[in-house]
């Protein structure tokens, strides 16, 4: 009897973007043994092993089929282009790695839209998205390719605008750079190669997705529970919309009731501030570990 088909997925050995997958993985009850020499880890408690590689070889391993899914960068996923065949498909946005490919000139040249490009030479490491965002906007310009320090390239003379990730922009203004455009926005994304997958490869996806959704969606909601006299739960309701009717429960108390609800949106001091105008009390905000719909 043959062994039951894994899936494999490609992910930053080290860089900005392991430890955050790592604890993703982790928050979906997968079991890894880690070890920072390994190159290849399998899952305990489910059919998955990981390939631990550059960042920049990801795309490259979901276009040849070495693996099946592949944990990234967008900016990579736009700059290879294989989203724009069978080669591969953005299944999940990630929540985390946000940042966004940017021009940026000296403070001392002008800007005016992208026609301001017009015969200016543009040094990137991503020739590629860069080449699309000229076309679209119909400009001419040279492409200067560098693979590293770009935010140099003006001072050096090798160039007059950047187009660089920028996740601050602290090493822009350091540089004397001020951002003027921004041609993508970029966060980590959950990639799927075209190879088809196995019976039992799409059910362990299935079952990846599903606990992906579970913890992503408890990240980005809060369970907030008060009490309020019963004719301030519309009130309420307006104030903090929520995923669901809220539950309503009665209290010892007959003109007042507690109110819990599942909260869509961040709830701030200012939130907090609003629900006790609309008649809440005792207000407690509790983070969420898994929500599945």
């Amino acid at each position: 009897m043959s062994a039951p088909a894994r899936i494999r997925i490609a992910i930053q050995k080290s860089g900005r973007l392991t430890e955050k997958t790592v604890s993703l993985l982790d928050r979906c009850g997968l079991e890894f043994e880690w070890s920072k020499d390994r190159l290849f880890s399998s899952c305990e408690n489910m059919g998955i092993d990981l390939m631990l590689v550059r960042d920049d070889d990801i795309p490259g391993y979901l276009k040849d089929g070495v693996c099946d899914l592949g944990v990234v960068g967008l900016n990579m996923v736009k700059e290879s282009e294989i989203e724009d065949t069978t080669q591969a498909e953005v299944l999940r946005k990630l929540g985390f790695g946000q940042c966004r490919l940017a021009l940026a000139q000296p403070k001392d040249r002008s800007y005016a839209g992208a026609k301001s490009l017009d015969g200016a030479r543009i040094a990137t490491s991503y020739p590629n998205t860069l080449t699309r965002f000229l076309e679209n906007a119909g400009v001419t310009a040279k492409i200067v390719e560098l693979k590293g320090s770009v935010e140099i390239a003006p001072t050096l003379d090798v160039a007059d605008v950047v187009c660089d990730l920028v996740s601050t922009g602290r090493t822009l203004r350091s540089n004397g750079l001020e951002e003027v455009e921004t041609i993508l926005k970029s966060e980590c994304v959950l990639v799927k190669s075209g190879k088809t997958l196995s019976q039992e490869q799409a059910a362990t996806l299935d079952r990846l997705l599903q606990r992906l959704d579970g913890v992503m969606n408890a990240e980005s909601s809060k369970y907030v529970m008060m009490n309020a006299p019963l004719d301030a739960v519309d009130r309420i309701r307006r104030v903090l919309p929520g995923l669901e009717e809220p539950t309503v429960i009665p209290l010892a108390s007959k003109d007042k009731v507690a109110v819990h609800m599942v909260a869509r949106e961040p709830v701030f001091w200012e939130t907090i501030e609003r629900l006790k105008e609309a008649g809440a009390s005792s207000i407690l905000v509790v983070p969420i570990e898994k929500m599945i719909s």
